[in-house]
């Protein structure tokens, strides 16, 4: 009897460096578009919009929905949680399924739970399609399942070869408005280009789920689908993830999408997956992407040490770096690179020199991701079989945390190395230089408010992830990275570009008028940084990190992270904030400084109020 009212759930603990641009559940609602045609009834809930507990919530989705066959995406942060899922579901007796690399990593372990019936192993299209149609997994291919007390691994599933064949993601199911924290002037989605990679990284997943084999869609499909997105979100303007591992696995096909997209009046900036190597050969081909708003990407860059890069199979030479970056550079693109530390030889001192490589490549973007062996990777099979892999909580196989033994760092040690190498990355003049090449492309400065609200929504961004990641060992990592903070270069930096030079703060700097501006963090009254300001009416002079307090300050803010901490977790109430605020502006004693700091308000009034009116004049004129 066929499957005819069926539920598809996100759950809520996908986290890590990976994702954090890819919120949307596409996966799903591609699965949802695929079966639209057999089944009465498809829903799709994404836990990480819902109320809490996880467990009322379901329960109430399945008094309303009636299904009779929920399905449940999972990675390996959400083994625990899909599981919850599952056991509240068929409390109920309903069948549940689940699908997702890491449930076609681990069918066996998953369909040993009483409450996991089906796990669709690989592309879940057409074996879902088909499971439903059967209602039962008897000779569906691409399927794992339990008869009685065995577990029986259906045959592979061939991957579906003309992509373009299949139906846009149904996002007229959804029932959230996706932005991401780091971009909220602009509604988010999400686009697949290709599936799979021909790269052969032998931490990837891609190598075992694709058979490092890549299957390409059309420029003519792509574009019809970026042209439905943006009448899907009213034609309002957009961040797009492209999530092909490889966007240019083919740079013919890139190219031919550039031209369909320049023929077009969008409003839409891309993030795009890449290898550096195809970033440095195809220079022409990265001008056209950045030129139509394909213009932020994130290449695997993995380390500085050919040592590293043979030892993953990455299949590349780092001299492609330089080139990469310079090409992407210089026609105002973003270059962002990810980089691998933690490997099983790895010592204390290459790790710190991540940071400092990436700076001297010009990278505007880094995330440094805990090496992480997910099972059916050549990586796990390595440390498996050499007994190193002593995590067995799936929930924390997110490249943050460290799960297997090395020959010379601690795992608590690199899980600190991660925090000190994002610290001495993304330091001022790192955000400043990102806005350096943004006005390169645009020919225009951004406004003061608006920088500041950017770094307002990266620190809440940050703030949350961190304490999500860091659960108990929060603070620890706030002090790590507050140490590692102070850096001789920003005030090299600074004079030599100038702030002023990049950012339209003209009228700010004449209202606030010559001042030396000081922020220190301090926790239980030991400094950790302090970050100084130097004005005149016309420019800032600089801008530095130190380790101490400068004495001859004008306008002083101390801040003491216990007060912006409550039990390690970031305050989120108004009074709360209210009552730091108070604190910090007593922190400024005698005439002179409540003088100087009543100018700084002013002038950041008169700014904000400004940046709002232009903001909300450019609106209504559309």
């Amino acid at each position: 009897m066929a499957f005819k009212r069926i539920l598809l759930i996100k759950p809520s603990g996908r986290h890590g460096i990976s994702f954090a641009y890819d919120i949307i559940p596409t996966g799903l609602e591609y699965i949802a578009a695929y079966i639209e045609d057999v089944v009465d009834k498809v829903d799709i809930i994404d836990l990480e919009y819902e109320p809490k507990p996880i467990k009322r919530t379901v329960e109430k989705y399945l008094d309303e929905f009636k299904p009779d066959l929920v399905g449940i995406s999972m990675s390996a942060t959400e083994h625990s949680e899909g599981l919850k899922i599952a056991k509240v579901v068929k409390a109920r007796g309903i069948r549940t399924v689940l699908g997702g690399y890491h449930p076609t990593a681990i069918p066996e372990e998953l369909l040993s739970n009483r409450q996991v019936d089906f796990v669709i192993c690989g592309e879940g299209e057409e074996t879902m399609h088909e499971l439903v149609r059967k209602g039962n997994a008897k000779g569906v291919s691409g399927i794992s399942y339990k008869k009685g007390s065995k577990i029986i691994h259906n045959p592979a599933r061939e991957f579906i070869k003309d992509l373009d064949s299949v139906p846009f993601p149904a996002r007229h199911l959804r029932r959230y408005k996706y932005h991401l924290t780091i971009r909220r002037d602009r509604e988010h989605d999400i686009l697949t280009t290709s599936r799979g990679c021909w790269g052969r990284c032998n931490f990837c997943c891609e190598p075992s789920m694709s058979g490092s084999h890549q299957r390409y869609r059309t420029p003519e499909n792509v574009i019809a689908e970026i042209l439905e997105i943006v009448k899907f979100h009213k034609g309002k303007p957009l961040s797009i993830e492209i999530t092909d591992p490889h966007f240019m696995g083919k740079p013919r096909l890139v190219e031919q999408l550039c031209d369909l997209l320049a023929e077009e009046d969008l409003d839409i900036k891309f993030v795009a997956k890449v290898r550096p190597d195809s970033m440095a050969k195809f220079p022409k081909i990265v001008r056209k992407m950045i030129a139509v708003g394909i213009e932020t990407f994130e290449m695997g860059i993995e380390s500085p040490s050919m040592k590293d890069i043979k030892y993953t199979s990455k299949g590349l030479q780092t001299n492609v770096h330089v080139r990469a970056v310079n090409n992407i550079t210089r026609c105002g693109g973003i270059a962002g690179g990810t980089f691998v530390i933690g490997l099983p030889d790895h010592t204390e001192e290459e790790i710190l020199q991540f940071p400092n490589y990436a700076k001297k490549l010009g990278l505007l973007s880094t995330a440094y991701g805990i090496v992480t062996p997910y099972p059916t990777t050549k990586f796990y099979d390595e440390l498996d079989a050499q007994g190193l892999i002593f995590e067995t909580d799936w929930n924390r196989f997110d490249e943050m945390h460290s799960v297997f033994k090395t020959k010379y760092i601690s795992s608590e040690r690199i899980e600190e190395l991660a925090t000190i190498c994002m610290a001495k990355f993304w330091t001022i003049d790192t955000f400043i230089e990102r806005e350096r090449v943004r006005s390169k492309k645009y020919g225009s400065k951004k406004p003061l408010m608006k920088f500041i609200g950017d770094r307002m929504s990266d620190l809440q961004f940050g703030a949350g992830s961190g304490f999500q990641l860091q659960e108990g060992n929060f603070i620890t990592h706030v002090e790590k990275l507050l140490e590692a903070s102070p850096d001789p270069i920003i005030k090299k930096y600074t004079k030599r570009v100038g702030m002023h030079n990049v950012l339209e703060m003209s009228r700010f700097l004449r209202m606030l008028g010559d001042q030396t501006i000081q922020i220190t963090i301090r926790n239980n009254g030991t400094s950790f940084v302090s970050w100084v300001f130097k004005t005149r009416k016309d420019k800032v002079e600089y801008v530095q990190a130190i380790r101490d307090k400068l004495k001859n300050s004008t306008i002083d803010f101390d801040i003491d992270i216990n007060d912006v901490l409550l039990d390690g977790r970031p305050l989120t109430s108004r009074i709360d904030k209210i009552k730091i605020g108070v604190k910090i502006l007593n922190s400024n004693k005698g005439f002179k400084r409540r003088i100087n700091m009543f100018r700084l308000f002013l002038a950041a009034g008169l700014e904000f109020i400004t940046y709002k009116a232009r903001k909300n004049g450019t609106r209504s004129n559309g």
